[in-house]
């Protein structure tokens, strides 16, 4: 459907909500000018939180050819409404910018979303083995069942992965893959299988396919130390043909938009080649399909070739070529892999090779010249020094400030390095992976380590453009309300409190990462990231008040009806009548049909809770192992799960 069909579909959905819910409507009236400027869509009744800090708390909001047309008070708002404008009461609810993720892969993510089974905000390993055995008994062969990262053991109630045995109980003959972080993956015999790893099979350079006495493989893998073994046999998997990729991706930016965001900068990722593995979201775009804006950063996929990749695509597209919902954003995150520090805080850093500077410089020094903004990954300080020793060097002969380049993740930071960005002019985008393995840095470096990991605060005093994302959907969650709850708490999904006071910040300044802060990663400063006369027309409408609720409910908010460009992308609650039509997630087996995206804790977390209630998880027992999964696959009698676990002669439930 193109943007002026979907535009009518959207109005005709306003029309009836209206006159179901009984809505106001208006009349056309003119301006003080005394001309006919009729807003397409009026806002009233809202709490709106428009950041910009001349208009903070208007009462209503006015929209036209997708902009915002006026924010003010509702008289004035319901003075710019002509006979076909629709407008819409809120309800009281609050309304903030379209969220816009600084760094996300949501090209490779929606090509792959409707295959994969989500973890995201599960609470229990007993409710997420549950959900792998029902997709497990849907899964047509020769096809995988794929939890593919979004979640930490940390978050779950008996705060431990899954067993290979367990999968092996629950899955022998469906191969099944899960993605834990950048440290590992597990895969159950059928999996080993058709990726052909045996006893004769090498370890790769920085992986390890665990073995047991005799040699075999056992089913885990480990990044040692990166995730490249962890990637490489994901891409041996079977994919979805194209037609199931266009669904898939429309099923994810929908997603995306159930969650108030509407903009995203794509950093590129492993095994994401320009312009194949473009071709998806260039067809939706084309189609007027996108119900997100996207910025893609393109990111090399040849080591000790990443020169001769940019020289190539410096000729075929330029920065900002495209339009405002899908356009070239430059380089990243990864421009060399000599410079690639990936994270995993179980392991000691890694120590990168004496090669590095010379074959980030000529790279760096390519981009430069042809005014190509970039990106580079680099989690430590150490890789940061590296780095900036490079950056500085080119900034003697090409000035880099204005290009709008930074780092991502900066976990380790240090003063100084911060100092050195903001000398450059180049800005920081941070990520809530500590959310996900704050135990585990603890664990290695301590607590007083993990005070600033990364020290948001500090940047943003040091005068650093800084901006939030998710780094989803393999190393986190898409989901940027564990974030702002991440940057507003400063604790993890599993409740352990990482930051003080001083490294944590309040509710604005964290939605203002969120939206307007992040413009300045994709050059937009301006053209949206506030609800402001002029600026594009994105919105998102929540279902509880951000600003007010509880800091543990920050993460469990959802928006009820989301705007791009001033037209529905997402309706439900009493928005449901103004939700587009989207067809049902394409294959009929896909997890998304059953399951949907994102898990909320009320739903996902109760059964699981009452699972490890029952069979005391986080005790020990002696007789059943916790063996969860072997059990439920041989379908045991009983129904409740005190009886079930005292079926089988264990009563750890009652101690």
């Amino acid at each position: 459907m193109n943007p002026s069909r979907r535009q009518a579909a959207a109005g005709g959905a306003a029309g009836a909500l209206s006159a179901l819910f009984g809505l106001p409507t208006a009349a056309q009236t003119t301006n003080p000018g005394g001309s006919a400027v009729p807003a397409d869509r009026i806002l009233v009744n809202g709490r709106f939180s428009t950041l910009d800090r001349a208009n903070p708390a208007p009462d209503a909001v006015a929209i036209a050819d997708g902009r915002f047309l006026a924010v003010g008070t509702e008289g004035e708002i319901r003075a710019l409404a002509g006979p076909r404008t629709q407008v819409i009461d809120l309800g009281g609810r609050r309304a903030v910018p379209g969220l816009i993720d600084s760094h996300m892969h949501i090209i490779r993510g929606g090509l792959n979303y409707n295959m994969e089974l989500r973890w995201d905000g599960v609470r229990s390993l007993g409710q997420a083995l549950e959900m792998l055995k029902r997709q497990v008994a849907v899964t047509p062969p020769p096809q995988w069942v794929r939890v593919v990262g979004g979640f930490t053991e940390h978050q779950f109630v008996e705060k431990r992965l899954p067993t290979l045995d367990e999968l092996n109980a629950i899955a022998p003959d469906t191969p099944v893959f899960i993605l834990h972080l950048y440290d590992r993956a597990l895969l159950n015999r059928a999996a080993l299988r058709v990726v052909g790893y045996t006893k004769e099979t090498p370890d790769p350079p920085g992986g390890e396919i665990q073995r047991d006495s005799a040699g075999n493989p056992t089913g885990l893998l480990l990044a040692r130390p990166n995730a490249t073994i962890l990637y490489a046999t994901l891409a041996r998997g079977p994919k979805l043909p194209p037609e199931y990729q266009l669904n898939s991706t429309r099923h994810f930016m929908r997603e995306m938009n159930r969650l108030g965001v509407t903009g995203v900068i794509d950093a590129g990722g492993g095994f994401q080649s320009y312009p194949d593995d473009y071709a998806i979201i260039e067809k939706l775009h084309a189609e007027g399909e996108l119900t997100l804006r996207i910025a893609y950063n393109l990111f090399t996929q040849k080591p000790k070739q990443e020169l001769a990749d940019f020289q190539g695509w410096a000729k075929q597209v330029r920065p900002g070529q495209g339009d405002d919902l899908y356009r070239h954003n430059g380089a990243g995150e990864m421009l060399v892999y000599a410079a690639a520090d990936f994270e995993d805080f179980r392991v000691e850093r890694p120590e990168l090779p004496a090669t590095m500077e010379s074959e980030l410089e000529p790279v760096v020094r390519l981009l430069a010249q042809n005014r190509w903004p970039w990106r580079l990954h680099a989690t430590y300080d150490e890789t940061i020094t590296r780095a900036l020793d490079v950056f500085e060097k080119v900034d003697r002969d090409v000035p880099l400030r204005g290009l709008h380049w930074l780092f991502d993740h900066c976990e380790t930071i240090s003063d100084r390095n911060i100092d050195r960005i903001a000398a450059l002019g180049g800005g920081i985008a941070v990520q809530h992976r500590m959310m996900f393995q704050g135990e585990d840095f603890v664990a290695r470096y301590g607590a007083a380590a993990a005070e600033r990991t990364p020290p948001v605060a500090r940047m943003l005093e040091a005068g650093v453009p800084v901006g939030a994302g998710t780094d989803a959907t393999r190393v986190a969650s898409y989901n940027p309300w564990v974030s702002l709850a991440w940057l507003v708490t400063g604790r993890t999904l599993g409740g352990l409190q990482l930051y003080p006071q001083r490294n944590r910040l309040d509710r604005e300044k964290a939605l203002r990462l969120w939206t307007e802060a992040n413009t300045w990663f994709s050059t937009e400063q301006g053209k949206k990231g506030q609800i402001k006369a002029g600026q594009l027309a994105d919105l998102a409408v929540l279902d509880r008040d951000y600003m007010t609720v509880p800091e543990d409910e920050i993460q469990d908010i959802t928006s009820v009806l989301t705007l791009l460009g001033g037209r529905p992308v997402h309706g439900a609650g009493d928005f449901a009548g103004l939700n587009p039509p989207l067809p049902p997630a394409m294959p009929d087996w896909s997890p998304v049909r059953t399951f949907g995206g994102y898990q909320k804790r009320a739903e996902a977390g109760n059964r699981g809770h009452a699972f490890a209630a029952a069979c005391g998880c986080a005790k020990t027992c002696g007789i059943h192992g916790h063996d969860h999964a072997r059990v439920w696959a041989a379908n045991p009698p009983a129904s409740d799960s005190k009886s079930f676990w005292g079926a089988l002669g264990c009563a750890c439930w009652a101690v």
